[in-house]
């Protein structure tokens, strides 16, 4: 909860969101329970954007054909086992095997997963393909401890390949709608 608190601090929910999930049906599209931390997370805030630069993804049930072709869960996951297969890997994960589900990407075209192979979707590590050195990190942590502590800048270093979101004691978040809600306002934004 501490976590979940400290990112309500730094980045205050903007807007409602508006956004219902069947998570029963993305748990069976999908095969697993999705952590509760995400789906906390997309209850109060929504899918959107932190500080134009990293997308929290929208959930997608697997095999939804109205899915988005433009980035989104599904397509972002295929990219993120496309990269795990060619790309390099830190000490701690070679020769590891894990079942990825994207739930972010940034600016930088960093991949932002999780490894679902454990049965507990709580304590799913996020793995961050970092796409600056090439390399696949694993942080022991949930999406919002790995989010409180980028924003917070308790990590060794930054995970991300750009410091947009790094140390920050506040940021803006977009969902969605409000996103869409300002592009109607301000067409030349």
């Amino acid at each position: 909860m501490a976590e979940w608190e400290t990112l309500q601090r730094i980045m205050p929910p903007a807007a409602e969101c508006n956004k219902s999930v069947n998570w029963g049906r993305m748990s069976k599209s999908w095969g697993k329970e999705f952590p509760p931390d995400y789906r906390q997370f997309i209850e109060a805030y929504g899918p959107g954007t932190i500080q134009r630069y990293l997308v929290i993804q929208r959930p997608e049930y697997k095999g939804d054909q109205s899915a988005s072709a433009y980035g989104g869960m599904i397509l972002e996951t295929k990219n993120a086992e496309a990269a795990w297969e060619s790309e390099e890997k830190s000490p701690e994960l070679e020769g590891t095997h894990p079942e990825l589900i994207a739930w972010g990407a940034d600016a930088s075209s960093d991949l932002l997963c999780w490894d679902t192979s454990g049965n507990i979707s709580s304590i799913w590590p996020v793995l961050v393909r970092n796409r600056d050195d090439g390399l696949w990190r694993r942080y022991d942590c949930g999406m919002v401890e790995f989010l409180s502590r980028t924003l917070q800048g308790r990590f060794d270093e930054c995970p991300l390949g750009d410091l947009a979101l790094w140390a920050k004691p506040s940021v803006l978040y977009l969902n969605e709608r409000e996103q869409q809600r300002l592009l109607d306002e301000c067409p030349d934004l």
